[in-house]
């Protein structure tokens, strides 16, 4: 890899990160064109159905009236050679007369892996893989894991005052959030990403939360709810807005059978009960997370308290974790301390990858989990 290299994929994967968002559950994807030194068109994938990233800096050379013929592409994910909702990248590449394609990363996909490399070689392009490998893989993680083995990214979101305290007593929780404006912005954009949003029964009773982003994106994640004994109100907001945005409620058979006259009033809402096999009384989370995937669930966003952030970390089912930080001793005044697993992670401990960022006065702790995506 040279520094020019270096240079034109870093650009690609800037513009890559332009979509995330909008793009789920595609990949994000970036790509620039180059000729003479000079990058001659740009492009990403802008919204989940449309163009690809390749077919956007194309169009841009095309608008600005210059030929990509003997150019270099280089693109963060390895060009599709398959139709799904648009043609094949390839096709458009062989097309265009490029005369190197330099790709950050396999696509895992049964439909790609390694094909649409091997289309470009036949029609004589040359083809270099691996620029950026590890920063390209790191962007489409999320998409990367699923195509490759079928199964959910799971994303653990909290928020959390310095000494721990995930909520305000009840006695003052009119004092609102423990997280600021900025976080609470940006978390609706972890929202967008994702295609399920889990919660157990306890934050549904004591919160009655929407579970929906805001500004909506364009699609609605499905929202779900660990339920192992049928606890859910029927006036909550998400079953009066089931018929609007998708609701899942994972409960047990048994409870299905026993409590069928409140199933049913469920079910005439909108929203859907699947029965999930117990452990321990509890929702089997590895047995969930299988059904959430076999409906094209590819990210799930984990909202829930502390028992239900810890059940995922303590069975390893968790790929990412999500903190926001304020800076507030609650003391007395917070309930809830998260336990000793979330804080071993909070601290950095058993990751492989963390950034930080602030937001308002708060900071934002973002780690991959060792091991994540396998």
């Amino acid at each position: 890899m040279t520094d020019q290299d270096a240079k034109y994929m870093g650009a690609a994967l800037k513009l890559a990160q332009r979509g995330i968002g909008s793009v789920e559950p595609n990949p994000a994807v970036g790509c620039v064109i180059v000729k003479n030194n000079q990058i001659i068109g740009k492009g990403w994938h802008r919204k989940f159905g449309g163009p690809h990233a390749e077919i956007n800096a194309l169009e841009d050379c095309r608008r600005e009236g210059i030929s990509a013929s003997c150019a270099t592409m280089y693109v963060t994910l390895e060009p599709c050679c398959h139709y799904g909702k648009t043609p094949p990248c390839t096709d458009a590449i062989i097309a265009a007369k490029l005369a190197k394609v330099v790709v950050a990363t396999i696509d895992p996909s049964a439909h790609n892996n390694g094909k649409g490399i091997r289309e470009l070689r036949k029609a004589k392009i040359e083809v270099e893989v691996g620029v950026c490998e590890k920063q390209a893989r790191l962007l489409n993680a999320p998409f990367l894991k699923f195509a490759a083995t079928g199964k959910c990214w799971v994303i653990l979101k909290w928020a959390q005052s310095v000494d721990g305290r995930i909520a305000y007593t009840k006695a003052i929780a009119e004092q609102g959030w423990i997280s600021s404006e900025q976080s609470r912005k940006d978390a609706h954009k972890i929202r967008r990403r994702v295609q399920g949003i889990l919660v157990g029964i306890n934050t549904v009773i004591a919160d009655d939360p929407q579970l929906t982003a805001r500004p909506a994106g364009n699609k609605k994640a499905v929202r779900i709810v660990l339920d192992s004994h049928l606890k859910i109100p029927l006036g909550c907001k998400l079953l009066a807005t089931a018929k609007k945005v998708p609701v899942l409620i994972a409960t047990s058979r048994q409870v299905i059978e026993a409590k069928s006259g409140k199933a049913g009033k469920i079910i005439e809402t909108g929203a859907q009960l699947l029965a999930v096999p117990q452990r321990q009384g509890k929702v089997d989370l590895g047995f969930l997370l299988k059904e959430l995937a076999n409906r094209g669930i590819a990210q799930v966003l984990i909202e829930g308290g502390a028992k239900v952030i810890t059940s995922f970390l303590e069975q390893g089912l968790a790929d990412e974790i999500c903190v926001y930080i304020a800076p507030k001793m609650l003391g007395r005044k917070g309930r809830v301390k998260i336990s000793q697993s979330m804080a071993k992670l909070a601290g950095g401990a058993g990751l492989d990858y963390l950034d930080i960022e602030q937001f308002g006065d708060d900071i934002r702790l973002t780690g991959l989990l060792k091991k994540a995506g396998e």
